[in-house]
């Protein structure tokens, strides 16, 4: 936790150099040494968030409901997600999309990229003073979580920001403790002419999670049958108490253009040209100290077991982005992908060879136009893969229409061809069996939606994808895991309404998601219906001086096939031999809003003080118990 110190000593020291960004001279002195300006307070709405689509919102310091779902280890929304018992490991998933724009295939232990920082995840900053945002919520047992921001304007045209993320939680299960440590930099500069725009980020990972594979049998039994004196979970005997696994990655990206028309110019036409650039480095470690038993199969050796793989990226796209006011906005785009992934030994058997790394480059080219047309925001984006080691497109086309201020309906389509990852492709292990090379054919998705976004009545959506050569793990025959693609369709039906009722002094939330797999349901599980329900209270107190909300989440899923983890790969295997699920959780909370301070009070899964816990969150791993959180998000405006 030292890099948090380090950023927490930052604050006080950068806060010093802040020059006010409309610091635009001739204020009259109010006191000596001090100007009018420094006593206006810049509005909440002049502290800008900037995406990477360069969607602009402002920082939210209010408490709303949404606060509320946000406030975990992802900082999101995690309706559609079940989280195992410890802050820091990963989730099995309650529904699924498969709308990405994906080329190339992607690194594997996918399950631990849940808590990894992607390219959309990190914004850009434009603030009037220095801003610092503190997170921090307990954890299971010993530890904390907590996440620091700090962003700075050094004037109007430069931005930098740092932040720290860093999580310790030993849990309550045997050799469940989680060790995260997330750096993350960005800065954004634009000249003073301001044709030219420059924005880039450097992140760094480090994800460690102990593997304990679950319950031992023995254990299984005496959890399910709820005995009493194992409600000290410590006391549960888990399969084994030697192993764990980290994702490591590092990340340093760029995107910077140049405008060939001035941006302020009274032409209705606008020239620039751009450049991004992306390198990823990851790394997947799985160490056991001995294999005790057998679940994964024989392995080479008995001790220090140790599974490592690399991957390498260069990623280079050029473009040329065209803006007229009758014809729209249109974007010519190349780019170029370099990789490199494997590992530093060969696998000599006595039928084949499994090669130590996959290499090679793509080159590919492709466009994007957006036009208001009759009212209805139209945006299109495509990508081909032209030459290289992997053949791959995408192809997405969405339009807006707004039907009144209250009312939004927004329809499109995706097409997505992509070679599966690059785990399905090569992977090696100590584990015997854990070792292949195969020649998987382009998984190709095809899916059409709709929203409905009403202020009225309510927001709904739903979303009909058909997928050809869907990979995924499965058992064997021998019962162990290994990489599968299907040869039949697999169509997938998705709906989700979300609605909620102010009342006043209370409200009420809710959301209710129903799936439906048409085609396939043995090789994609997921629960039929899955619904969250909000019931609170809330009021201002103290003369305003303080905001509350106080009340109980509803959260159920249907019973369904869950999918079962598998700690040698950090992959999520489809098990169809027991179904879970049809299980309510019950949480209470209160926050409340000081100034510019949320505070979070829940005690989850309150219903199994009532009855004891004995749910799973993937076959042999245990649903987390009741449990008192605290956390703040404290704002600092200098």
């Amino acid at each position: 936790m030292k890099k948090i110190f380090f950023v927490l000593l930052l604050i006080p020291i950068c806060g010093l150099s802040q020059n006010r960004l409309s610091g635009a001279g001739g204020n009259q002195n109010t006191e000596e040494g001090t100007t009018q300006e420094d006593t206006i307070k810049p509005p909440i709405s002049d502290y800008k968030i900037i995406s990477v689509e360069n969607d602009t919102t402002f920082l939210d310091t209010t408490l709303t409901i949404e606060k509320d779902y946000k406030f975990n280890y992802r900082r999101k929304d995690n309706f559609e997600l079940l989280p195992f018992s410890n802050t820091g490991q990963t989730y099995n998933r309650l529904g699924v999309d498969f709308d990405a724009k994906k080329l190339y295939p992607e690194f594997g232990a996918q399950a631990r990229h849940y808590n990894l920082l992607d390219i959309e995840d990190i914004y850009y900053y434009h603030v009037p003073t220095p801003v610092t945002e503190a997170y921090f919520k307990t954890v299971p047992e010993q530890g904390q979580q907590l996440d620091v921001l700090f962003t700075i304007n050094t004037s109007e045209r430069l931005n930098f920001s740092v932040a720290y993320k860093g999580v310790r939680a030993l849990g309550r299960y045997q050799n469940a403790l989680t060790s995260t440590g997330i750096f993350r930099f960005g800065l954004t500069y634009k000249t003073l002419d301001r044709k030219y725009h420059l924005r880039t980020h450097f992140v760094s990972h480090d994800l460690m999670n102990q593997e304990n594979g679950g319950l031992s049998d023995l254990a299984l039994q005496q959890y399910i049958n709820k005995e009493e004196e194992f409600e000290d979970r410590s006391l549960l005997a888990m399969n084994f108490e030697n192993a764990e696994s980290t994702l490591y990655g590092k990340r340093f990206y760029l995107d910077h253009f140049y405008h060939v028309t001035r941006p302020d110019t009274l032409s209705s036409n606008a020239l620039k040209v751009g450049h991004i650039f992306n390198h990823d480095y990851k790394k997947f470690d799985f160490l056991q100290a001995n294999a005790v038993n057998d679940i994964f199969g024989p392995s080479f050796q008995r001790n220090n077991l140790r599974d490592r793989v690399r991957l390498t990226e260069f990623y280079n796209e050029a473009y040329v982005q065209w803006s007229n006011k009758t014809l729209g906005e249109v974007k010519a785009k190349a780019a170029v992908k370099n990789f490199e992934y494997g590992y530093k030994t060969f696998y000599i058997r006595e039928s084949d060879t499994i090669n130590n790394k996959l290499t090679g480059s793509n080159y590919a080219i492709g466009g994007e136009y957006r036009k208001s047309i009759g009212g209805f925001d139209v945006e299109a984006d495509v990508m081909l893969n032209l030459a290289g080691d992997f053949t791959g497109s995408y192809f997405s086309a969405h339009a807006g229409y707004s039907l009144d201020e209250e009312n939004r309906l927004e329809f499109g389509v995706n097409q997505n061809s992509h070679m599966p990852n690059y785990n399905f492709l090569l992977y090696q292990s100590n584990y015997i069996n854990y070792n292949w090379q195969n020649e998987f054919d382009n998984v190709n998705t095809q899916s059409i939606y709709g929203k409905l976004r009403s202020q009225k009545l309510l927001n709904v959506e739903g979303r009909l994808t058909q997928i050809q050569n869907y990979t995924y793990f499965a058992e064997g025959e021998d019962t162990l895991v290994k990489p599968f693609q299907s040869g039949d369709q697999v169509r997938y039906l998705k709906l989700k309404a979300s609605k909620d009722f102010d009342f006043g002094l209370f409200a009420i939330d809710n959301t209710l998601m129903y799936q439906n797999v048409l085609d396939g349901a043995s090789v994609l599980n997921l629960p039929e219906f899955v619904t969250r329900n909000s019931i609170y209270y809330k009021d201002e107190w103290f003369d305003k001086a303080l905001y509350l909300q106080t009340g109980f989440t509803f959260k159920y899923f249907t019973n369904y096939n869950m999918n079962a983890y598998d700690p040698v790969l950090a992959e999520f295997y489809v098990q169809n031999s027991a179904e879970f699920g049809n299980y309510p959780v019950v949480d209470f909370f209160f926050n409340a809003k000081v100034d510019q301070t949320r505070i979070f009070l829940k005690l989850e899964n309150v219903n199994s003080l009532l009855e004891a816990n004995n749910n799973f969150v993937a076959p042999r791993y245990p649903y987390r118990d009741f449990l008192l959180r605290f956390g703040v998000v404290w704002n600092f405006f200098l």
